[in-house]
């Protein structure tokens, strides 16, 4: 199996400038941030994705913490170059077929865009019951 130049690339970006790729995190509690996070019982992958929001729910920035193989993290930055700038709205039409066909994943590292996808699902969705609350 062999991983396609964008998968190496984003991968090896994000060992050399993990801040560049967007790696770490924001503090959960505050009121603009939602947090989704997914994992792949059948392979150990675990992604967690932070969405910054305005009051406009626009996504003015991301971050992301995943701990799996190269396919994931790329999977990762793909994820959040995706959602930058964008609404909530328009996050919820992502899919991970989206993410798989930009990094040309192989048919053996799909589940890396599913579990891309389902942060972004989880994220919203922390995001819609936080808003309830204020």
């Amino acid at each position: 199996m062999a991983y396609s130049k964008e998968v190496v690339e984003r991968f090896e970006g994000v060992l050399k400038d993990p801040t560049k790729y967007s790696a770490g995190r924001f503090d959960p509690n505050a009121p603009d941030i939602a947090t989704g996070m997914t994992g792949a019982p059948a392979c150990g992958d675990v992604m967690r994705l932070q969405l910054k929001l305005n009051e406009d729910e626009k996504i003015i920035d991301v971050r992301f913490k995943t701990y799996g193989c190269g396919s994931a993290i790329a999977s990762s930055t793909m994820f959040v170059d995706m959602l930058k700038g964008k609404t909530i709205t328009e996050a919820k039409e992502i899919k991970d077929k989206d993410i798989a066909q930009a990094l040309d994943l192989p048919p053996i590292k799909l589940h890396c865009s599913v579990l891309a996808e389902d942060s972004i699902k989880q994220a919203i969705t922390n995001w819609e019951e936080k808003q309830k609350t204020h």
